[in-house]
């Protein structure tokens, strides 16, 4: 256990035996941690200054559980009554038909034998899968409806002090054209995003002493600061970035700007971990887990998790991942707020990315992605554009809530020109890894809206307070269509009256009358149809 503070100081002569004393204590814990923070040689991104003790990591991801539970599922998985009863229960469980609505948003459809019988199903099986993807849907239907929100990645730097097998930004990759933006560079950079109607960031860099963490902090208020016309401002900040301390975590709650800190685990696999993690403070396997510890003890309780794909077998990284959400709601009343999804796609100088070594195909892909709905159904799942256009339009229907769009890995390539010279060149650019969808946002938004999704860049639910309990009771009633719905269409709204085509522009109306009446009580119908026409009169960040 570490010691929570120095003992009594008294006078001079308990002075140095007190503060001697202390000081072992801690010693071990601190040096540990710099060792996996950056080592001693100047290297450490965020120092730990505030060394508390954490629950042991072995007891948060049990690798026996998840070995036993998928081993002792093989048989229960070919009986189709047992599977439907086990995805019966999990839908009565995600509507909160059965129970009073917790403190936090996070709901566990699944039990870890549930997950793990679900994930032993043969996607051969054709109608238990049908099953299992039709339960996903309701359950995705029922709790976001047709929304999804709509996000951009912004990569600041690809300095990197880590060498991980898979990334292009590695330590190792010396071909890598190394670069950080400028504060003018970030600028343009803020500014071109916002041109294609952006409202939400997920904010990204490496871990290098050459891009310091005081310098991603300064370029977080440089990023809120950008204002362009007619309407372009970021309303959220997300962010993706090295593991922290718990005093940087403070640090960087203290900035009123962030809304969701993300830290993918890559894989929960140690041995696997620790192959694919060369050197570098991202090696530090129990480390990189207590990440999320820190930001809940540091009052970011908004964390996303991710695991990437084609490192280990995916049925065991979901069950690790859901063992890890079930630890946040245990002990700090929050399950995660989004969870990733992304599979390994090649790299630039990573022979691993060329060749996975557990590869996941697309059915057993779609069929993880409609699980993981149906285990944690309240919480976000993000869709990156390391999928094609198609995967993404069929993943929409398995749970996803929130997907990239007009996605570029490159540091600074969205102030770039779109010239054909540009696109022909893309591979030569500094990207962290290859993309499937190269479809412009303008695009995408109309692809969603013929498919009678409503494209979303709300953020009211974070700035109104309904989060944690609030949101659950809302929830519980059945309510939540009648503020998150309407809130979609005005932001839905805002962004054709700015930036939509001709075509963008009819197909969007015709979708907003409809979808303005559809599922919502009279009252609801009333106000929106009231804060449309604001909106419509130019009124800009309307929202219930």
């Amino acid at each position: 256990m570490l010691s929570s503070g120095m003992a009594g100081l008294g006078g001079l002569s308990s002075l140095l035996p007190a503060a001697v004393t202390a000081a072992a204590r801690l010693a071990p814990a601190i040096g540990a941690a710099a060792r996996a923070l950056g080592g001693a040689r100047g290297a450490a991104w965020s120092v730990e200054r505030e060394p508390q003790a954490y629950k042991p990591v072995d007891d948060i991801i049990q690798d026996h559980v998840i070995v036993q539970s998928l081993e002792k599922t093989r048989e229960a998985a070919k009986d189709p009554a047992r599977v439907r009863d086990i995805l019966t229960a999990a839908k009565e469980r995600s509507f909160l038909t059965d129970r009073q609505p917790g403190p936090s948003e996070y709901v566990q459809g699944l039990t870890y034998e549930e997950c793990a019988t679900l994930l032993n199903v043969d996607v051969k099986n054709e109608a238990i899968m049908s099953d299992i993807f039709d339960t996903a849907f309701a359950i995705k239907e029922r709790i976001y409806g047709n929304r999804i929100v709509l996000f951009a990645p912004l990569y600041i730097a690809n300095y990197c002090v880590n060498n991980c097998r898979y990334c292009a930004f590695r330590q190792g990759n010396k071909a890598l054209e190394r670069s950080a933006l400028s504060d003018k560079q970030l600028r343009e950079e803020v500014a071109a995003l916002q041109q294609q109607g952006h409202k939400r960031l997920l904010v990204l860099t490496g871990e290098h002493p050459k891009y310091t963490f005081d310098a991603f902090l300064m370029a977080i208020d440089v990023i809120s600061s950008v204002r362009t016309e007619p309407c372009g401002e970021i309303r959220r900040i997300n962010v993706e970035i090295p593991s922290l301390s718990l005093s940087d975590m403070r640090r960087l709650k203290a900035t009123n700007h962030i809304g969701t800190y993300t830290l993918f685990q890559e894989t929960y696999h140690r041995p696997t971990f620790k192959h694919m993690h060369i050197a570098g403070p991202k090696s530090d396997y129990d480390n990189r887990v207590q990440t999320h510890d820190r930001a809940m003890r540091a009052g970011l309780d908004d964390v996303g998790l991710g695991t990437l794909f084609g490192l280990y077998d995916y049925k065991y990284e979901v069950l690790a991942t859901l063992m890890h959400a079930n630890h946040l709601e245990r002990e700090y009343g929050a399950g995660p707020h989004t969870i990733s999804v992304p599979r390994m796609r090649p790299a630039d100088g990573s022979d691993v990315s060329l060749a996975p070594p557990y590869a996941v195909d697309d059915a057993n892909f779609k069929k993880l992605v409609a699980i993981l709905r149906i285990a944690v159904p309240y919480t976000g799942m993000i869709l990156s554009t390391r999928e094609s256009a198609e995967m993404r339009r069929e993943l929409l229907k398995l749970g996803m809530s929130q997907m990239s769009a007009g996605s570029k890995t490159d540091v600074g390539a969205y102030h770039r020109d779109d010239s054909k010279a540009t696109e022909e060149n893309l591979a030569d650019l500094n990207g962290q890894f290859t993309l499937m969808d190269h479809r412009p946002v303008q695009d995408i938004v109309l692809d969603l809206m013929k498919a009678g999704y409503v494209p979303s860049w709300c953020t009211a639910c974070y700035r109104k307070g309904r989060t944690g309990e609030h949101f659950m009771k809302i929830a519980k009633a059945g309510n939540i269509h009648n503020f998150c719905h309407p809130n979609s269409l005005f932001t839905l709204q805002e962004y054709l009256n700015s930036f939509g085509t001709d075509e963008a522009k009819q197909i969007g109306q015709e979708l907003i009358e409809k979808e303005s009446v559809t599922g919502l009580s009279e009252s609801a119908q009333a106000l929106t149809k009231r804060k449309l026409a604001k909106v419509n009169e130019g009124v800009r960040d309307v929202y219930i």
